[in-house]
């Protein structure tokens, strides 16, 4: 038996690869297929099974693609209606996969057909969890996202959770591992851990969702407490996931696209959409882009912040397009209208114009401190913001943007919007975004609140431990 995590940090996403005697199983493949053919071609296996734990909000699955170029089964969990074919599993249905199995258990909550499969050696003992979106580690689902799907609330679902996890779950053996669907830093729960495999013994210690002593009402209250509006594009991807729409090869071929700086003008109504690192953006970039660096958790940020119907066309890091390309398509955006040939180079020799944003140091705000009361944009998420943050500044979260972005300060050449985030890439992000919006006078601070935070002479709050931390 092999059990092979495929962990994708830009999306904090882990799919499983499992072989058994000449067989294997994929658990939450990613869009592209290639990385799961060629591991079976390696080791010499047939996909018996591409397993789903539930129809996934964050990014697009590559179930239907996979199962098309294997011949695999693709796999539901119970009350899942996709509109493919596919096996619909039923609760406590044993599956085989060469000398071992899977045990299906239905565990609606996070979603009404989320579903995780208990592995069993060859001996039919437990052996491994594979829970989905229901349990992390530290943390579990969020249940707002099925709410109009399953005509139920947020609390009803919650309740549901409750449920699931103490009937199903927390009844196996504490020697069982855990194998989550996310790990710290997806927005598919508040306070996942940095580790992505665990055992259940050590989720019975440590998860405050899975306390013996707490209440089903005091399950919902936490739960739902602070949980943050999901991003736009969990609804797209839902839809995306439960229709069989044009694979990954399909969609990298349409958006590979080499594009001079004249046709890059003639689509005016796209969105040239900037990868590359934040300081090589500040220093010059295509007047009107946005700057979201690859070198980040680039998908989620773009599904945050960028609409699902804009054609866009990509400058990006030398030589990284069809990365660039890939990581867009993970999350359904499947627009891309092609990218920008020998990048900023090719742009500037083109004598095209170009535009900029100042940068300044932590010292340098420190000196001036005293001149921009009113001024200082945190653009870090409100429970960083509330943990700790300078004195007489203005939280703006960066996923709020779109809403909020009338509440900016007025600003002049001398009484600039200076923006911070933690260290430099959100800041980066928000400060293009209100550039080609239409704010020019505005500076970034290089390192953020990290690099801040070292300077005496900017006054901060005390610091307030987050919850959970």
């Amino acid at each position: 038996m092999n059990i092979e995590q495929i962990y994708t940090k830009c999306l904090a996403q882990g799919a499983y690869f499992i072989a058994s005697n000449g067989e294997a199983a994929v658990i939450d493949p990613l869009r592209d297929p290639a990385p799961y053919l060629q591991r079976a071609k390696d080791m010499g296996v047939t996909i018996k099974y591409v397993m789903e734990t539930h129809f996934h909000a964050d990014f697009v699955s590559g179930h239907h693609a996979l199962a098309e170029a294997s011949g695999a089964t693709i796999v539901f969990g119970p009350t899942a209606n996709p509109n493919f074919p596919c096996k619909v599993a039923e609760d406590g249905e044993v599956l085989p996969l060469g000398d071992i199995s899977f045990k299906v258990v239905h565990t609606p909550g996070h979603t009404m057909e989320s579903t995780c499969y208990i592995l069993r050696n060859a001996d039919e003992k437990d052996h491994a969890l594979f829970s989905g979106d229901t349990l992390f580690l530290g943390d579990v689902g969020r249940p707002d996202l099925a709410q109009k799907a399953a005509n139920l609330t947020m609390e009803q679902l919650a309740g549901i959770l409750f449920d699931s996890l103490r009937e199903k779950i927390m009844t196996l053996e504490p020697e069982v591992i855990v194998y989550p669907g996310h790990g710290a830093g997806s927005t598919c729960g508040k306070n996942m851990s940095k580790e992505t495999v665990g055992t259940l013994g050590e989720q019975l210690e440590s998860n405050y969702a899975l306390r013996s002593d707490m209440t089903k009402e005091e399950f919902v209250v936490e739960l739902i407490d602070g949980i943050a509006a999901p991003p736009q594009y969990f609804g797209m991807n839902v839809g995306m996931n439960k229709s069989a729409i044009d694979g990954f090869a399909s969609v990298a071929l349409n958006a590979n696209k080499a594009l001079n700086p004249e046709a890059v003008l003639e689509h005016k109504d796209a969105l040239i959409l900037d990868g590359r690192d934040p300081q090589i953006f500040a220093g010059q970039h295509v007047p009107g882009s946005i700057n979201i660096g690859l070198d980040g958790q680039f998908a989620p940020w773009v599904g945050a912040l960028v609409p699902m119907d804009k054609a866009l066309i990509l400058i990006a890091p030398e030589g990284r397009e069809a990365e660039m390309i890939m990581r867009l398509a993970r999350v359904g955006y499947d627009n891309v209208l092609g990218y920008l040939h020998g990048g900023l180079k090719a742009w500037t020799k083109a004598k095209m114009p170009t535009d900029q944003i100042q940068r300044i140091t932590a010292d340098v705000l420190e000196s001036n401190y005293a001149d921009t009361k009113g001024q200082i944009l945190d653009v870090r998420a409100l429970s960083e913001y509330l943990a700790e943050h300078i004195l007489d500044v203005n939280s703006l979260p960066l996923d709020a943007i779109s809403t909020r972005i009338k509440e900016l300060p007025k600003a002049t050449a001398k009484k600039p919007l200076i923006i911070h985030c933690a260290g430099g890439y959100r800041s980066m992000v928000f400060a293009s975004i209100i550039k080609a919006s239409g704010h020019h006078h505005i500076m970034d601070v290089i390192g953020g609140f990290n690099a801040i935070k070292e300077m005496k002479g900017v006054p901060m709050s005390a610091y307030n431990c987050p919850s959970g931390s």
